[in-house]
């Protein structure tokens, strides 16, 4: 289901043209204040701009100028929205919330029930389907909003910060659930943590200011930032393949040995992702040893200052732009220079692996 959207809201600054393909992930990223929760207002139908048109699959949201134009309800407009809240309807069991959107589109009770009860089964809920949501804890009750948005069979998911308020226990259970359901849905991500965006998006809107400050296909935006925002969030380094002998191997040659996240697991030759941080990279001129580490080979790019630190960016040759954070009199001691061939070495216990 494609969108296209131009709008104007002269009181927060806010201006934007935007298209997203049918069955495209999109991630917002910005900072607090950009816009992200006016973008998300103005599809949902919760915010009405001075002037502007937004078309869903061929369905026309609104159309304005000034107090002039057309503009459809929110709840016709076939959009559901996931928040950090899972605002549940308190007095209903958990399938009976599920089956509210389709009972609200008119399906019959026991079809609605039967579907509910699918997408319960789905995010792993079924077992609480006669629960009130008071029983349920945070990531219980997430994961049944999830199937309640997804039961209404929306033609577009806005999911506006939805780990933001569970644990550091829940959140990589949510996030991988929803990498699994939201494949080939239209879907608006906005988020403040990146590794949503590496994991659940396509392509990536960085907003700043009300407007668009970059976009395009979310390694590419992180891996050659454009605004000052992004390149703060994309200070790791990430690298994506498939999970062999311990390492992630990508289709360019490039392995990177890691340890898998504490409460996942990993078949051989599962699609995988390596992300270390540029502070865990240490630099030398000639290959060092010692205990495990992955040494990378790569000639170094660009300095960046970072306060008391060298952002040090350097190409393995592979197609990798790779970072390394050290300070400035290691960048004198080392003689390190744009140009100047050196090893990137970080031990494997300073790498994280995540499953895709």
């Amino acid at each position: 289901m494609s969108l296209t959207l131009q709008a104007e809201v002269a009181e927060r600054g806010f201006a934007v043209d935007i298209e997203i393909a049918d069955g495209e992930r999109v991630a917002v990223l910005g900072h607090n204040g950009a816009g992200k929760s006016t973008l998300v207002g103005l599809l949902a139908g919760l915010v009405r701009p001075d002037r502007g048109r937004a078309v869903l699959d061929g369905q026309v949201l609104f159309d304005l100028d000034g107090r002039r134009g057309s503009w459809t309800a929110p709840h016709a407009r076939g959009i559901a929205l996931l928040a950090q809240d899972a605002l549940l309807f308190p007095h209903l069991s958990v399938r009976d919330n599920v089956a509210f959107g389709p009972r609200s589109a008119g399906v019959n009770p026991a079809a609605a029930a039967a579907r509910a009860m699918d997408w319960l089964g789905e995010v792993g809920m079924a077992e609480v389907a006669d629960r009130r949501p008071s029983q349920l804890s945070g990531g219980q009750a997430q994961r049944v909003a999830i199937a309640r948005a997804l039961a209404a069979e929306p033609r577009m998911l806005l999911l506006d910060e939805p780990m933001a308020a569970l644990d550091v226990a829940m959140a990589p259970l949510l996030r991988r659930l929803l990498a699994r359901v939201l494949v080939g849905r239209t879907t608006i991500l906005v988020t403040h943590d990146l590794l949503d965006a590496l994991l659940l998006s396509d392509r990536i809107i960085v907003m700043d200011g009300g407007a668009v400050a970059e976009a395009g296909p979310t390694e590419e935006v992180l891996r050659h930032p454009r605004s000052r925002f992004t390149a703060r969030i994309a200070g790791v380094n990430l690298v994506r393949g498939s999970y062999r002998n311990g390492a992630v191997v990508d289709a360019r040659g490039l392995s990177v040995q890691g340890a898998v996240r504490e409460g996942e697991s990993l078949a051989e030759g599962a699609a995988a992702a390596a992300v270390f941080a540029p502070s865990v990279v240490s630099i030398y001129p000639e290959v060092p040893g010692g205990s495990p580490r992955n040494n990378l080979a790569v000639t170094i790019t660009e300095l960046e200052p970072l306060g008391e630190l060298v952002r040090v960016r350097a190409d393995d040759h592979r197609g990798h732009l790779l970072s390394a954070d050290v300070t400035a009199r290691s960048v004198a001691e080392l003689d390190l220079f744009p140009g100047r061939a050196v090893t990137y070495s970080v031990k494997a216990a300073g790498v994280t692996v995540y499953p895709l």
